[in-house]
C-alpha cells in the first residue's frame, strides 16, 4: 500500500474522533467558533512538542521556501472557516451526515488545486470522484420533506456543506503547498515542521477574534481542558496524517481516499450518539466506498 494512503487512513481515523469530541463540546454549550478554537488551541502545544522532539531526532529542515508564508496562512484561515462550518452543521443533521456533507471538498479541491497549483486529476480519478458525489447526494436526503434535494436538506445546511467543502479544499491545497515548501525530503519532517507554525497561526488568529468579539469565550474553552487534551492529541494526529499525505500526493486524491472517514463516522453516530442511519444513508455510504476503491485502482 502506498505511504500516502496509510497517512490518509491515519488522518481519517483521528479526525473522526476529533469531530466526535467537538460535537460533545458544542452540545455542552460552546459555540461553533469556540469549539473550533479549542481544536486549534489544545493542538498547538502538542504540535510544537512534536516538532521539538523530531528536530532532536532528524534535525531541523534546510529551510522554508518563501512561498510557505503564502500557502500556510491560506490553509490555516481556510481550515478555521471550514471547521466552524462543520461544527455548525452538527445542530442540523446527524453526526454521520454532517461529516458527509463536507465531502463536497473532493471535487472542489480538484478545481482549487488546478487553479492554484496547476495540478490535474486523471479522467478515471475524476469519474471516481463523481461517483463519490452521488453518494453525497444520497446521504443529503432528509425523508419526509417535500421539494428538491437541496430544499429537503435545508438551505442553511446546504450552504454550510458547500462552504465547508470549499474551505477544506482551499486548506488542503494550501497545506500541500506549505508542506512542499519545507526544506526536507521525508514526509514526516515536512508534515511536522509545517504543522507547528500553522497551529500557532490558527490559535493566535482565532483567539484574538474571540477575545475581541466574544469576551469570556477563552475562559469557557479553558474549563474544557480534560476533554481538550484529548481533542488536542487527536487534532495533531489527524493533521499530521493529512500534512504527510499532502506532501506525497495531489490533495484531491488524498481527500477522496479520506472519505473512508464516513465508515468511521457512521459507526460513531450509531454506537456513541445512538443515532439511526436510514437505508438511503447506508446506500450513500456504499456508493462512496465504491468510489474510494475505484479511485485507488485508477491512480
Amino acid at each position: 500500500m502506498e505511504p500516502w494512503i496509510l497517512f490518509t487512513l491515519l488522518a481519517a481515523a483521528f479526525q473522526t474522533v476529533r469531530f466526535m469530541l467537538q460535537k460533545v463540546m458544542s452540545l455542552g454549550g460552546l459555540s461553533a467558533t469556540a469549539s473550533s478554537f479549542a481544536r486549534f488551541a489544545y493542538a498547538m502545544p502538542f504540535a510544537w512538542a512534536a516538532a521539538t522532539l523530531w528536530a532532536g531526532v532528524a534535525g531541523l529542515p534546510a529551510g522554508l521556501d518563501p512561498v510557505f508564508w503564502l500557502y500556510a496562512p491560506l490553509g490555516a484561515l481556510a481550515q478555521i472557516l471550514a471547521t466552524i462550518c462543520v461544527v455548525a452543521m452538527f445542530a442540523h443533521r446527524s453526526f454521520a451526515v454532517g461529516i458527509t456533507l463536507k465531502k463536497t471538498e473532493v471535487l472542489q479541491t480538484a478545481l482549487v488545486g488546478w487553479l492554484i497549483l496547476g495540478e490535474t486529476v486523471s479522467a478515471a480519478g475524476l469519474g471516481a470522484m463523481v461517483i463519490g458525489l452521488i453518494g453525497v447526494l444520497l446521504l443529503s436526503d432528509t425523508p419526509g420533506l417535500a421539494g428538491r434535494w437541496w430544499q429537503r436538506i435545508g438551505l442553511r445546511v446546504a450552504l454550510l456543506g458547500l462552504a465547508s467543502g470549499l474551505f477544506f479544499g482551499l486548506s488542503g491545497v494550501g497545506y500541500r503547498g506549505a508542506a512542499l515548501a519545507v526544506g526536507a525530503e521525508d514526509p514526516v519532517s515536512r508534515a511536522i515542521f509545517a504543522l507547528a507554525p500553522v497551529t500557532l497561526m490558527q490559535t493566535l488568529a482565532l483567539g484574538l477574534w474571540l477575545r475581541v468579539r466574544a469576551p469570556g469565550t477563552l475562559t469557557a474553552v479553558a474549563r474544557w481542558w480534560p476533554k481538550g487534551i484529548w481533542l488536542g492529541l487527536t487534532s495533531v494526529g489527524g493533521s499530521f496524517g493529512w500534512f504527510a499525505a499532502f506532501s506525497l500526493q495531489n490533495a484531491a486524491y488524498v481527500f477522496a481516499v479520506g472519505q473512508v472517514e464516513l465508515i468511521f463516522s457512521l459507526a460513531v453516530s450509531v454506537l456513541v450518539f445512538r443515532e439511526r442511519a436510514t437505508l438511503r444513508e447506508l446506500a450513500g455510504i456504499a456508493v462512496l466506498c465504491a468510489s474510494i476503491l475505484a479511485l485507488v485502482l485508477a491512480i
